[in-house]
């Protein structure tokens, strides 16, 4: 288990602190409340499918704006469905790395963690469908708005996917080993650290104090590799696992 180290770097205003060893460090934000950020991810995905309905009701030629060409029309719709897509996205990761799943049904687990992606193809494959077979659009138009919601889908996916998912299992691990111990992560990195002369942070000028997890909150699930030698911590996931 890792030593527990007093790291008391935060003034009490909870502003930024410059110390002796170079880096500037402010505290962690609030983490946010997973109830909130999921209630706003559905209702984002609700409007993404709204401006999906729209686009296909404009190509079924059911309702038109005359102030504007079709093409632009079906365009103006993908974007708005990409941005709620990817936004509500964000929200739904940040959620389940506040209050993650369990890893004990497997199914579930990804399912949860990937709502994103399966609403991001809700949202923009039939409308690729849609257009690829229909035939009353001028081929200019088509290949357009087709090239433009095949984009768009590939983004959203990309986007939605998250990449190191937590797991509830994963959360209680951590929080065993360091409860409310100090631990750092720098603003581009994807770990956390126990010390902040960590030689991982070495070119890191700003860095971010909090406990654990505000850490994997804040999107940093794994612990640095070479604090987790340092410290002989092998109860939590690392930057080496596979």
């Amino acid at each position: 288990m890792a030593e527990k180290k007093e790291h008391k770097i935060v003034s009490a205003s909870g502003g930024e602190v410059r110390r002796p060893g170079g880096h500037s460090v402010k505290p962690a934000p609030e983490k946010g409340n997973a109830g909130g950020l999921r209630a706003g991810a559905v209702v984002l995905w609700i409007f993404a499918i709204a401006f999906e309905i729209l686009a296909l009701l404009v190509l079924f030629g059911k309702i038109t704006l005359t102030f504007m060409p079709v093409m632009y029309q079906l365009i103006a719709f993908v974007v708005l469905d990409l941005i709620c897509v990817v936004v509500g996205s964000m929200l739904w990761k940040k959620a389940n790395h506040i209050d993650p799943a369990s890893e004990r049904n497997r199914t579930r687990f990804w399912l949860w963690n990937n709502m994103g992606l399966i609403v991001a193809i809700f949202a923009f494959v039939p409308l690729v469908v849609r257009l690829l077979t229909n035939k009353d659009l001028d081929k200019r138009t088509k290949v357009i708005c087709t090239v433009a919601a095949a984009i768009a889908l590939l983004i959203a996916g990309a986007a939605s996917i998250d990449y190191d998912p937590v797991s509830e299992e994963q959360l209680n691990d951590a929080m065993v080993v360091f409860g409310d111990t100090d631990v750092y992560w720098a603003p581009f990195g994807k770990v956390y650290h126990v010390d902040k002369d960590c030689q991982a942070l070495a070119r890191s000028e700003t860095l971010t104090v909090g406990t654990v997890d505000e850490a994997i909150a804040a999107g940093r699930t794994r612990l640095c590799s070479f604090c987790a030698d340092r410290h002989n911590v092998t109860e939590v996931a690392t930057d080496n696992a596979a």
